[in-house]
């Protein structure tokens, strides 16, 4: 990775991302050119796994190459340049967290196995509940069961990057985390524990 100082080898600030984060952006390898999907997602069993209809570009494309690229990026505060008490505009940044993904995908058949993908999926993005649990032999699940698309993308490599004032001096970084906290919005705030956990 070029800039090394923002690379982080943390598992659980791994999981606090994806499960955070509704969706991530998918790219396979379409013929000669490159094709991107934004979907939801659940980090199941150490797979990136996602739903969808068993036709289409989206799985004609995966059967031809398994070869594919999973991100997820969650921004942080935007920091405008006058941050920096200047009135360049070289300063304006942004920062985040991101995780990139890189292995190969596959079809998911089995119809337990859809139906915990399925059940993860739902206790990520409705945790209130409120729903009948997915199961085979549901009636109300039976024929969804059958007709729905589950892939999972098993990572052969996982990057997960933070910029949070890691390439600031100490100067800097008071001064970012003043004027972070003068401002006081709720990614602010979280910005600047995070900025406190790279340091």
């Amino acid at each position: 990775m070029r800039r090394a100082e923002f690379e982080v080898n943390d598992p659980k600030l791994l999981e606090e991302l994806l499960s955070s984060c509704e969706y991530g952006t998918l790219c396979l390898i379409d013929g000669d050119e490159p094709y991107s999907v934004p979907l939801n997602f659940v980090w199941h069993d150490g797979c990136i796994c996602f739903h969808g209809s068993k036709e289409g570009r989206k799985m004609d494309t995966m059967a031809k190459n398994t070869n594919a690229s999973f991100s997820v990026v969650k921004p942080l505060s935007l920091i405008p340049s006058y941050f920096s008490n200047t009135r360049s505009a070289c300063p304006a940044t942004q920062l985040f967290i991101s995780a990139h993904f890189s292995g190969h995908v596959e079809s998911i058949d089995d119809a337990q196995q859809k139906c915990d993908v399925l059940n993860a999926l739902m206790q990520k993005l409705q945790p209130e509940g409120k729903y009948d649990v997915i199961e085979v032999e549901n009636p109300m699940y039976k024929k969804a069961i059958e007709t729905i698309g589950i892939v999972q993308l098993n990572p052969k490599s996982i990057s997960l990057k933070i910029k949070a004032g890691q390439n600031l001096n100490a100067e800097r970084k008071a001064l970012l985390i003043e004027k972070l906290r003068e401002r006081g919005e709720a990614l602010d705030i979280l910005s600047i524990e995070l900025i406190g956990q790279m340091s």
